[in-house]
């Protein structure tokens, strides 16, 4: 049976993938605690595919206190040694390290701006920009913009946060639309 809506050609055939594609990648998130844990999502997928950490998803957000940053700021070492030990998740020591610091440095934007989402948005005054994308390969990696905010998020603290992984995460929480042009989320974001 054929697909009735024509999706970006990166998902297509994957369940899972299909599934975040259709429901969350590419729509703009304004709330602080999703932007949270897309952040936390996508330092961890650093160097890595991103549908392990689909894959992994819901470990994650057992493991991680259901992303909520208070407590992730005070993890103390037996917590940062139980998640070490947790087969659900990726378990590598400096990105479990960077989850507490992110966490802190998050907090501390928010003490700044308000919230971590006015901030973030301020960089694309608050609105999505509109890529034109005929094929996912043809996306960029990276962008002055990412470059320029992952810089400044590294200026405040932020580990694992380069600009490929920005990027990555912009995509995700709907800084950008990097939907391919035949896909049926392009124009409805």
């Amino acid at each position: 049976m054929k697909n009735e809506r024509q999706r970006c050609s990166w998902c297509v055939g994957y369940a899972l993938y299909e599934a975040y594609h259709d429901k969350e990648w590419g729509i703009p998130v304004y709330d602080d605690a999703t932007l949270f844990e897309f952040l936390i999502l996508e330092t961890f997928q650093a160097g890595l595919s991103w549908i392990t950490v689909l894959r992994k998803r819901e470990n994650f957000r057992i493991a991680f206190d259901h992303f909520d940053y208070i407590k992730i700021a005070n993890y103390k070492p037996p917590k940062v040694e139980a998640l070490l030990n947790n087969a659900g998740i990726i378990r590598n020591k400096l990105k479990v390290k960077s989850a507490i610091t992110n966490a802190e440095a998050f907090m501390k934007i928010q003490d700044e701006f308000g919230f971590f989402s006015t901030y973030l948005w301020n960089f694309v005054d608050g609105k999505p920009i509109k890529n034109k994308v005929a094929n996912y390969k043809e996306a960029p990696a990276h962008t002055p913009l990412s470059d320029t905010i992952s810089k400044d998020l590294k200026k405040r603290g932020f580990k694992f946060v380069g600009s490929t992984v920005i990027y990555a995460y912009m995509q995700a929480i709907g800084m950008v639309n990097d939907h391919e042009l035949s896909c049926f989320r392009y124009n409805e974001l």
